[in-house]
């Protein structure tokens, strides 16, 4: 299975793609996305036809976007959300079902800790894909929200064999 991870952003967007066999990682490819343009609307278009190419160039089974956190400059918030929009919108169009995270819930997944430090959450993607050359902070969240999301579709996949099973 190959997965999407997105951090969303308005100014940089993170995206990483990993493959999943079993439990085996690797990593495709990763990079961060930058907004074009002085007013919203452009920004909001460029990001989509950035995020339509990536989608296009590594055709992706699952997606998953990591929450936005709600702060003090409501405005702000507001301009993510509208981003974090695209983040969704974009697999949507490719058919793709769009799995939610937490931030918190990708930290516990890929750390062990929901308030793990950047470092830390960087380390964590080096060692689960070694080798890997990560493009900044954005790209390893998106990568750790790849990996989360691929932890979660495993597990929900153990728990309906499980079911299956018991079910006779």
């Amino acid at each position: 299975m190959r997965v999407l991870g997105i951090d969303p952003g308005l100014r940089n967007m993170g995206w990483g793609v990993i493959d999943v066999a079993g439990a085996r990682l690797t990593h495709v490819a990763n990079g961060i996305l930058h907004s074009e343009g002085e007013d919203l609307a452009r920004r909001l278009c460029s990001l989509h036809a950035q995020l339509t190419e990536v989608l296009r160039s590594y055709q992706p089974e699952a997606a998953a976007v990591e929450h936005t956190f709600v702060n003090k400059d409501a405005v702000a918030t507001l301009k993510l959300g509208q981003a974090r929009g695209i983040a969704l919108l974009v697999p949507a169009q490719f058919g793709l079902d769009v799995g939610e995270y937490a931030p918190n819930a990708v930290k516990k997944t890929v750390v062990g800790v929901g308030h793990a430090a950047k470092a830390q959450i960087d380390h964590m993607i080096r060692f689960y894909l070694p080798g890997a050359k990560i493009a900044g902070a954005d790209a390893a969240d998106a990568l750790a929200v790849a990996i989360c999301h691929a932890h979660h579709v495993q597990s929900a996949g153990r728990f309906e064999a499980a079911v299956k099973r018991a079910a006779g």
